[in-house]
């Protein structure tokens, strides 16, 4: 049973207890801190990529993995009517409190109703969990659209992460797809239970749009491999 640290490491900044960050490794990657100001940021010390996101949001919006709910509440400044949804119960909590005014504890995959803009920032194909997944979250993402309606989603290419001094690759052939990560969280000397993270290079997103019928277009670069990119 998950154990749900995030909620919990944002409820305690939220309510000013705030002593330590939340540290995250993967399997090819060493424990690295994941401070919890970050979480709680404003539009103006967003990743530029997150607010050309945000502008580009139109119409009624779904913020898919709302967190803290930084997101929503700046789309909401700007008249939006948008829906939070997370499947963490503190971070659900934590966006109420902040005032996000429609937010609900939900599996995307089990949305039903349909948007203008599905919103999903911080590495947004993480939620697919594996490569043979994609397909399922496409569709069902697909599903939930109006008609024009787009999918802002961004990523990474993390090849960089398997090269050596020299720039050559060391990407085992026959092991799963490069992005597929195991991903570790721990806060306040608990352990959460691992998950499955997905980090999809933009040609792989881009095939599997085409396989479900959505067209693909990157919009921008990030500054450390990492794109945004436009479904619709």
């Amino acid at each position: 049973m998950e154990r749900d640290l995030l909620g919990k490491a944002l409820l305690d900044y939220y309510n000013g207890n705030y002593t330590e960050n939340i540290m995250t490794s993967t399997n090819i990657s060493d424990e690295d801190e994941l401070p919890l100001p970050y979480l709680f940021r404003s539009f103006k010390n967003m990743p530029k990529l997150e607010q050309k996101a945000l502008q580009l949001c139109h119409g009624k919006t779904l913020d898919v993995g709302c967190g803290s709910g930084s997101h929503s509440l700046y789309l909401q400044e700007k008249g939006i009517d948008v829906k939070a949804i997370d499947i963490s119960k503190g971070a659900i909590e934590v966006a109420k409190k902040r005032g996000v005014k429609q937010v609900e504890r939900l599996n995307i995959l089990d949305e039903t109703e349909q948007f203008d803009t599905i919103l999903l920032l911080m590495n947004g194909t993480g939620i697919f969990q594996e490569i043979e997944q994609v397909g399922k979250y496409l569709t069902c993402l697909k599903s939930l659209l109006k008609k024009g309606g787009q999918i802002l989603i961004d990523s990474s290419d993390i090849q960089y992460m398997y090269q050596d001094d020299d720039g050559g690759l060391w990407i085992d052939t026959n092991a799963a797809y490069y992005g597929e990560l195991d991903y570790y969280l721990s806060y306040k000397g608990e352990d959460e239970i691992p998950m499955k993270w997905l980090y999809l290079d933009f040609d792989t997103l881009h095939l599997a749009c085409t396989s479900v019928g959505l067209k693909c277009k990157k919009i921008m670069d990030g500054k450390h491999f990492d794109y945004l990119a436009k479904l619709y």
